[in-house]
């Protein structure tokens, strides 16, 4: 018993002090991101902004190797919290001033949003095979096939009971996946997104699509309010020391959301393709490591057989949506 309590306060503690180090890390990219265009102040965002990539995957760098050092690791979830936390504070602080209360009323609401669809994805149980699954539930999932590392996970009860019918939708329609990240089996399995500190399966999926395209609106938002005050700047008040970091700060922000709805803009086109067409992301990745993924070719003038892609899942796009609006667990 003392062990226990002891591990759960060490663990405690090292929660506590790994969310310091994503405050710290938030705050160190911000700060960094506004030098930008404090040393170029006459480039524009477009000329900036693949240097702002850069510098981004060698502040990543620099927090690797900060973590190697000091054998201390940031929470990804807390930095992408403090992270959303960091944009509204800047935005109600120094950004607001020029916007519309429209416009504003309409930022806080998405940025509120998007903080609880947050809380919920990290807790929300994203399909997890347990020894107190129903055969109910295992059997009329529309996603399909038990894995765990290349073996069946065996369910002798749902065996027993429909021997049958388990058989077919186990073989057509169960796509059950180890995670070596929660040590569990998930329904529907995805990926594991360190972003949300959860895995994507088959009960939040949907939630993660809608969350992803949150963050898009809410940071494009901030990108047009940034833009306005920026433009604004010059006749807000005179121009001093002050306004000129809160104005290099805005900027260097506007940059590091232009660079976040660029790259979740593409997840969420990948995600959107992957519905139409029933495929989850660590099959199409993996897809070598599943049989039913395989087909055996033979190609024109040659003797050897070729393993290429084939996708036994995909029944049209509209069923296919239709199967990845309404999955539940």
């Amino acid at each position: 018993m003392d062990n226990q309590v002891l591990n759960h306060h060490q663990n405690s503690t090292w929660k506590i002090i790994s969310c310091l180090v994503s405050l710290i890390s938030v705050c160190f990219t911000q700060f960094t991101f506004s030098l930008l265009p404090l040393f170029l102040p006459a480039s524009s965002s477009l000329t900036l902004l693949p240097l702002s990539a850069l510098l981004l995957v060698i502040v990543v760098g620099f927090g690797r190797l900060c973590k190697n050092i000091a054998g201390v690791r940031a929470s990804a979830p807390a930095f992408v919290f403090f992270t959303i936390f960091f944009v509204w504070a800047l935005y109600i602080s120094v950004v607001r001033q020029v916007i519309t209360s429209l416009m504003d009323i309409v930022f806080n609401l998405e940025i509120i949003m998007v903080m609880i669809g947050l809380c919920r994805i990290m807790s929300v149980d994203p399909g997890f095979v347990t020894h107190h699954s129903s055969c109910q539930e295992l059997l009329h999932s529309p996603l399909g096939e038990v894995k765990a590392h290349g073996e069946e996970l065996k369910i002798s009860t749902c065996a027993v009971q429909q021997e049958s019918a388990t058989e077919e939708v186990f073989t057509l329609h169960r796509r059950i996946k180890y995670c070596r990240h929660c040590n569990n089996y998930v329904m529907g399995f995805d990926h594991h997104c360190p972003a949300f500190g959860n895995c994507i399966g088959q009960r939040n999926h949907v939630l993660f699509v809608v969350l992803l395209l949150g963050f898009v609106i809410s940071e494009a938002s901030f990108v047009a309010c940034a833009s306005q005050f920026t433009a604004d700047f010059e006749t807000l008040n005179d121009v001093d020391r002050k306004g000129t970091v809160s104005k290099n700060l805005v900027l260097g922000t506007m940059l590091f959301c232009l660079i976040q709805v660029l790259w979740q803009v593409i997840f969420l086109m990948w995600h959107v393709y992957c519905a139409c067409f029933n495929i989850k992301t660590d099959e199409w990745i993996n897809w070598r490591k599943y049989p039913e993924f395989q087909i055996n070719i033979i190609p024109a003038g040659q003797a050897q057989t070729a393993i290429q892609f084939i996708n036994p899942y995909d029944k049209g796009i509209l069923r296919n949506l239709k199967e990845f609006l309404t999955a539940k667990g």
